[in-house]
This record gives structure tokens, C-alpha cells and sequence, in this order.
């Protein structure tokens, strides 16, 4: 087996990973789990990762490199950690068999190993070989320092520069075919010089091209990854208050955003690369500074247009994302409305808002005919027409039709421009939309290592207060309340009494505005979101609780690792059973790998309550909040939730009205 520089401390190699890659604290894991047929893509592009062989022996990976105790690192081949991982994993004994096999078939001693290593990845497509645990930065890190990290400033420098090669061919051509045409010398010389420019235009278009590829795909994904992390990382109070239809409009803009502030940009950047240069060729040429000063008045103009043209399209998005957030919220009400509404009325206000909207949209129309196409064509007139003096003077014909490329180009510039200004005009109507979530992302908490002592208080209140954000009155004021471990609470009250807002606080979804909320002796703060929701579970209200579109497992299994054990997996159905959920998952042909949610089998509203009281008691926590779990259950059906519940939870904290 190869000698690699291995590290005893998962924790330690952890630590210097993250100082070594610049991570710092702010990083994410992803653990990959490693078989036959993954193992040669994994351990390849793997980046920054832990990969474990055996008990006690850790490898660091750092871009294909190993990484030593000093912090220094060493190139290795994929094949020999491969080889490490095949033999750490216990199928020594195979593969000398696979040696004796391979030399009786007379394999040469040089394709040996490789072979083996086939063969065994064959063998062991779905055979567990380990984890590969890989380390990246958190989405919500500084987007130009992912970018960079992902090596898309060489990206970007490199379409600039194929960009402008291309065009400086571009104009060889140009002046080769003019010289040669405007002489009437189309000698061997001439026509050999044009085809080998020519010739040197392909690659100089295959290298745009790639990088252009190349670049918009990653920013993409980076981009994607950001917003997604922001979405996750809002805050609960905004989600609530902006509704389904406004934060629908904000995912449907995230695809225009995407597409358009990417090529726009690209196609921006050009033109504006193909301007200069045109410019140049201009000022040099036949015409002089005729035809430059013409060529900037022209630009000036388009700057202009595109002004006006930003400007419309503004109002016409703001007047579409309002249908589309109204169009939404009558969706999720249709129900109430066929029940409630009169049909005559259902209809009166979406016919006024369409009838603006069309107002809106022929004004856009008609601005965007104006830029797109006066601005472009416009110009090749006005340029054919500022260069008729130099002809007429006689100058010379290679000057006249480089000139006459000039004017070509510039006008290929402006189509550009036109086309990419329309587009980033539309990634920056989008960007308004966007930009809570990209900004959310970085709403990072600094992860805590700490260790909660034990302590026989779970959770500790004191002169807690909460005022919502646009709220004239505190929902609750100089709350105190202590919960020690093995504690059973009833909490009671009437309706708008502050009793959920008390919960949401006490299970980490909202934080107190006033006063000191700890567990085991640690404020919120101190101990971190992702440990303090571990310690104490909550079960929210009917209309706040949700069943997502996936598997019953999924569902139940929310609040612990993903993808479960088998012991994850035969504890949810015992709870479920322990709950009354038996006969359910005997009708479901799936069981409790059944597909649920909207699109899945539908469950009833007491079968739900049964599935969101199971999730919190799965997560194993210290401390169970129920937030009206029991309101929707038939007498048999509450009496099996509460010895479940009474069996499992140590601690619990139960809401009901009186």
C-alpha cells in the first residue's frame, strides 16, 4: 500500500484544512459516501477534503495534493489513494487474488495495478468503501472571493483577451481583402495572407467561446448556490409578512437574473471592447475625425435611448410582478373564493389590472423598437454617408476598406450594445427582487465549539420581552419562566396571547427584543442556533407546520441525519405505530418510504398532526415544545399520542386553550 502522510485527529486535520484553504470558521461539509463506481470521480475532484482510512487515520486532500503536519503539501496521483482506500477498506485479500489472476493471463507487470483497480471498482460498484467528507466555503462568504476561488478571474481575463485577438484578426481580414480587391492584385500572396488570418480565427473564436462558457457557468452556480443559502437564511418575520405570491415572484426573477445579467454583461463588456477598437480604426481612417466625432455622438445617443428604455421596462415589471404575486394569492384561496365570492365579482379587479398592464406594455414595445433598431441600423447610414467625402477625394482603396470595416464593426458594437443593454436592464429590474436573498446570505453565525455542561435546567427565561418589527405593542413583556430537565408544562391561554410567540422564542425561531434566554447555563448567543434548536425541539402550530413533497421517511427523519440509518428508519415506524399510524403505513404500497405532500398520497389533517408530533419527537432532544399538537385528534387517537409522547420526551412543554 503507498506511504501517505496520514493524521490521527479528525478534529486537528480539520482545523488545519480550514487555515490552510483560507476557510477560516465560515465553511460547509458535505460528506460523500465512496463505492466502486464513484471512487475515481470522487477522489479526482474531490477539492478540499477529509477522506478516512482506517481507524484512527485521516487523509487531507487539497485540490489533489496531500496535505503534511507542517501544512505543506505533496502531489499525489488519484490511483494511489485509490489504491490506499481499496486496501484500507478490507478487500486486501481480493485483490491478491486479482494479482495471481492477472499474471496467469500473462498481463503486463506495468498494467497491473490498473487493471486490478478496474476490476475491483467493478466488483464493488455498490459496496460502501467510506466517506469522503469535503470542505467548501459557506455561499454566504464574499461572492468575488468565491469567485476568484473558483478561478474565474483567469476565466475572464482570458475571454477579454481571445475576444480582442479575434477582432484584431477580424480586421486583417478586412484589410487583406481590401488591399487585394481595391488594387485588383489577387496574387498567390494576397489570397495566401487572407486564408491564414482567416485560418487563425478559429482558434482565436473556440478559445472565446470555451471561456465564455466557461465563466457564465460557474458564475451561475455560484450565483444559484448564494441565493438559495439567502433563501434559507431569511428571517421568519419577513417570509410571513411579504406572502406565497410576493416570494414567487422573487424565485420566478431569480432564472431572469441568471440568464440575463450574465450575457448581457458578456455581450456588454464586448461591445464595449469592439467600440474602442472601432473607434481607433475610425479616427485612423479615411474618414479622420469625421467619422469618430460621429461614431461618439451616436454612442452618446444610445446611452440615451437605453435610459429611456430602462425606465419602461421598469414599470412594466413592476406591473407584471404584481399580477403575477396577485394571481398567485387568489390561487392558494381559489377554494375560498368559489365557496365565498360571487361569481360577478371574482373577475372586476384582474380586468382593470390587465387593461393597465396593456397600456404598459405597448409604451415598453415601442421604446424597445426605437433602441434596438434606430441605433444599430441608423449608424451604418450615418457612417456609409460620413465616409461618401473620402471616397469622392479619392483616397486610397486599402485605407477606404479598412475604414468601411471600421464602420461594420462599429455598428456591430452598437448591436451588441443594444442587445446586452436590454438584457442588463433586465438583471437590474430583477436584481431589485433578488438582492434580499443574495444579501441574506450573508446573515452568517459564527459556528460555537462549545461543550453545554450538564445542567438540570433546560431552559431559563427571564424578564423576556417581544415586539414584532412593525408592531405598536410588545406581544410579551417581563416573561419569566424555567424548565428543568424531566419537567412536564401545560401552557394555557386565550387566543392573541402571546403563547406561539413565546414558543417560537423558547425553540430558537425568534429572538426576545428584551431580556436573557439561556439553556444549561448558555445564552442563545453563546451557544449557537444549530446547537441550541438541537437541545430543544418544537412542534409549530397546524398552519405553520408543513408536509414537504418526498417520502414519509423524509418527512419524519427532518430533524436528524440525512440519509438515515437503518436504525433512523426502524425508529420512525416504530413511533408512528406508537402513535396510531399503524394502519396508515399498511395502506401506503410504499410504507414508509410512501411519496407524501401535494403531488403524493394525501394525508388527513389528524394524520398530519400525528406525522408533525413523530418529527419532533425523532430529533431526540432534551426538551419537546407542542404548540396545539392534540387540537385535531378523536379521543382514542389523543390518548396513544400522549403515552407516546409521555414516554418519549423527558421534558415537555405543551400548549392548549383552557
Amino acid at each position: 500500500m503507498p506511504q501517505l502522510i496520514t493524521w490521527s485527529s479528525e478534529a486537528e486535520l480539520t482545523s488545519a484544512l480550514a487555515h490552510k484553504t483560507g476557510l477560516g470558521d465560515h465553511f460547509q461539509t458535505e460528506n460523500v459516501p465512496l463505492n466502486g463506481s464513484n471512487l475515481e470521480s470522487s477522489l479526482k475532484h474531490g477539492g478540499v477534503a477529509i477522506l478516512k482510512l482506517g481507524e484512527g487515520r485521516y487523509l487531507g486532500l487539497v485540490n489533489g495534493r496531500i496535505l503534511h503536519h507542517d501544512l505543506s503539501t505533496r502531489r499525489v496521483s488519484w490511483e494511489e489513494i485509490a489504491d490506499s482506500v481499496l486496501e484500507g477498506s478490507g478487500f486486501g485479500s481480493m485483490g491478491s487474488g486479482l494479482d495471481r489472476l492477472l499474471e496467469s493471463c500473462g498481463t503486463a507487470h506495468s498494467e497491473r495495478a490498473r487493471a486490478r483497480r478496474a476490476i475491483l471498482c467493478q466488483r464493488l460498484h455498490a459496496r460502501s468503501l467510506g466517506t469522503l467528507r469535503v470542505l467548501s466555503a459557506d455561499p454566504g462568504t464574499g461572492f468575488f472571493r468565491q469567485w476568484r476561488d473558483a478561478g474565474l478571474i483567469r476565466t475572464a481575463a482570458g475571454f477579454v483577451v481571445a475576444h480582442f485577438l479575434e477582432t484584431l484578426l477580424w480586421l486583417g481580414v478586412w484589410w487583406a481583402a481590401g488591399q487585394a480587391a481595391m488594387t485588383g492584385r489577387l496574387d498567390a500572396g494576397w489570397m495566401l495572407g487572407w486564408v491564414l488570418l482567416m485560418a487563425c480565427l478559429v482558434p482565436a473564436r473556440v478559445w472565446t467561446t470555451c471561456s465564455q462558457s466557461r465563466l457564465t457557468l460557474g458564475t451561475s452556480g455560484l450565483l444559484k448556490q448564494r441565493i438559495l443559502a439567502g433563501a434559507l437564511r431569511l428571517n421568519p418575520e419577513q417570509v410571513a409578512s411579504e406572502g406565497a405570491g410576493r416570494f414567487f415572484s422573487r424565485v420566478m426573477e431569480i432564472q431572469s437574473l441568471d440568464a440575463a445579467a450574465l450575457s448581457g454583461g458578456l455581450m456588454s463588456a464586448v461591445s464595449l471592447v469592439e467600440a474602442v477598437v472601432a473607434g481607433s480604426v475610425l479616427w485612423l481612417g479615411a474618414g479622420g475625425g469625421l467619422l469618430a466625432a460621429l461614431f461618439a455622438g451616436w454612442a452618446v445617443g444610445a446611452v440615451l435611448l437605453a435610459w429611456r428604455y430602462g425606465r419602461a421596462r421598469m414599470r412594466w415589471t413592476d406591473e407584471r410582478l404584481a399580477l403575477t404575486h396577485d394571481l398567485t394569492e387568489k390561487m392558494v384561496g381559489h377554494r375560498t373564493r368559489l365557496a365565498q365570492e360571487a361569481p360577478e365579482r371574482r373577475h372586476s379587479a384582474e380586468d382593470s389590472a390587465l387593461e393597465e398592464y396593456h397600456g404598459i406594455s405597448a409604451r415598453m414595445d415601442r421604446s424597445a423598437v426605437l433602441f434596438t433598431a434606430v441605433v444599430p441600423y441608423g449608424w451604418l447610414l450615418t457612417g456609409i454617408a460620413g465616409l461618401m467625402p473620402a471616397f469622392i477625394g479619392g483616397e486610397s482603396a486599402a485605407r477606404l476598406a479598412v475604414t468601411l470595416g471600421g464602420i461594420l464593426l462599429a455598428q456591430q458594437a452598437l448591436q451588441r450594445f443594444t442587445g446586452g443593454a436590454a438584457q442588463l436592464a433586465s438583471a437590474a429590474i430583477s436584481w431589485r427582487c433578488v438582492a434580499p436573498l443574495f444579501h441574506a446570505a450573508g446573515n452568517m453565525e459564527r459556528p460555537q465549539r462549545c461543550e453545554v455542561p450538564p445542567a438540570r435546567t433546560v431552559a431559563d427565561a427571564a424578564d423576556v420581552a417581544f415586539r414584532y418589527p412593525n408592531g405598536s405593542r410588545a406581544v410579551l413583556d417581563g416573561v419569566s419562566l424555567r424548565i428543568e430537565r424531566g419537567d412536564w408544562v401545560l401552557l394555557e391561554g386565550e387566543s392573541g396571547k402571546g403563547k406561539s410567540t413565546l414558543v417560537s422564542i423558547l425553540a430558537g425561531l425568534r429572538e426576545p427584543t428584551a431580556g436573557l434566554l439561556t439553556s444549561g447555563g448558555l445564552d442563545r448567543r453563546s451557544m449557537g442556533t444549530a446547537l441550541w434548536r438541537k437541545r430543544i425541539a418544537a412542534a409549530p402550530q397546524y398552519h405553520e407546520n408543513h408536509i414537504l413533497s418526498g417520502t414519509l421517511a423524509f418527512n419524519l427523519l427532518l430533524g436528524r441525519g440525512w440519509p438515515p440509518a437503518s436504525q433512523d428508519l426502524a425508529d420512525a415506524e416504530q413511533v408512528c405505530r406508537e402513535l396510531g399510524l399503524g394502519p396508515l403505513l399498511e395502506r401506503m404500497p410504499a410504507g414508509i418510504q410512501q411519496m407524501v405532500g401535494e403531488t403524493g398520497w394525501q394525508l388527513s389533517q389528524g394524520e398530519r398532526s400525528r406525522v408533525f408530533l413523530a418529527r419532533a419527537l425523532l430529533q431526540q432532544s432534551e426538551m419537546v415544545i407542542l404548540d396545539e399538537s392534540f387540537a385535531a385528534l378523536d379521543p382514542e387517537n389523543l390518548r396513544q399520542a400522549m403515552e407516546c409522547t409521555l414516554k418519549r420526551a423527558e421534558t415537555l412543554l405543551v400548549v392548549a386553550h383552557p
